[in-house]
């Protein structure tokens, strides 16, 4: 969303008039019912002055729904059309689609919205699953990112791996410290493992694997630090187990990186194995020992699922094109 306002200043707003809330905010849990009462109030201002004409919602699970469905509740009695956008990689598990309260609820919170928006067909088929009568409101739209700012560079001598996210099981980060446990032999490469999560466990583990020297585990870094380990990066693994479509993985796309990473979520969708870089199976750690060697002792491989990833970033993926697909959505909506 942040990449979507810079772009649409950019643009001069497009012919929109857009404005940005939180519901949740910065700080403590505690806070969120004020921020989220907060939105509610300005949904009223801007409704009493004739400035809203539709709602663009945010979804992930857990606490971002029970907010969301208090939004949707409210503009449905606004009357003011709403675009639910569904984020949450572990949504499946949330939204059970079950007879409790709260599957009820958020059937009813998608039946009522003028456009879904999924990221990609994996979750269209997911949505349809649960609430079919909302088949014919659904966009598919994956994610986007900006064209980096820094010159792709890479690592030079030694191919350097980069994992961006939460340090954890979910994201197969125990996974990935085992396939370079099993690549230590190789001389010609270096890897960062970039996040917040479980730090220390993961360079505690590093240290075990005798590979302290040759994997930095620097935490959780901001948005100009990840920017230059991408432009210094040649392979960007992600070998989650659960996932919608990672920014990251676009990101590196952005910049002409190799991609491996695991089928989950939309990820199939936009990374074609062998062409825009290479899948393999969730959790098995010798396949992605073997990709991550291949890589690391081809570079023309490299080179090529590289350069066929920034083609599609450039095709799809850019903010661009991204901005005014959003803002098409918004108006059939708000019709």
């Amino acid at each position: 969303m942040g990449g979507l306002r810079d772009e649409l200043a950019r643009q001069g707003g497009a012919g929109l008039n857009v404005r940005f809330g939180a519901t949740r905010g910065p700080g403590h849990i505690a806070l969120s019912p004020l921020y989220l009462g907060g939105f509610l109030l300005r949904m009223v201002g801007l409704k009493a002055t004739g400035r809203l004409d539709v709602v663009h919602i945010n979804l992930a699970s857990a606490g971002s729904t029970y907010r969301k469905l208090q939004i949707a509740r409210f503009a449905r009695l606004l009357g003011v059309p709403y675009v639910l956008h569904l984020h949450g990689g572990d949504y499946p598990n949330f939204w059970k689609g079950d007879q409790t309260a709260l599957s009820r609820n958020i059937r009813k919170m998608f039946a009522g919205a003028a456009r879904v928006v999924v990221l990609g067909d994996t979750w269209r088929n997911f949505v349809i699953s649960r609430a079919p009568e909302v088949t014919e409101n659904i966009v598919v739209l994956p994610n986007a990112a900006a064209q980096p700012t820094l010159p792709h560079v890479g690592g030079g001598e030694r191919a350097h791996i980069l994992f961006l996210g939460r340090i954890g099981d979910l994201k197969g980060v125990p996974q990935l410290g085992e396939a370079l446990h099993r690549m230590r032999h190789l001389p010609n490469w270096r890897a960062t493992i970039a996040g917040d999560g479980h730090v220390e466990a993961a360079r505690a583990k590093a240290a075990e694997y005798g590979l302290a020297e040759r994997v930095e585990l620097p935490g959780w870094v901001n948005g100009a630090r990840v920017a230059e380990l991408i432009a210094s990066a040649d392979i960007l693994v992600l070998p989650s187990f659960t996932e919608n479509l990672p920014l990251s993985i676009i990101e590196a796309m952005a910049s002409g990186l190799a991609v491996v990473a695991t089928p989950v979520g939309a990820v199939p969708d936009i990374v074609k194995d062998e062409e825009t870089g290479l899948l393999v199976p969730v959790g098995d750690v010798e396949a992605l020992a073997a990709a991550l060697t291949r890589l690391v002792e081809d570079k023309p491989l490299r080179q090529k699922l590289g350069a066929a990833a920034l083609r599609l970033h450039r095709e799809r993926l850019d903010l661009a094109p991204y901005a005014k697909a959003v803002g098409e959505v918004w108006i059939r909506a708000a019709r």
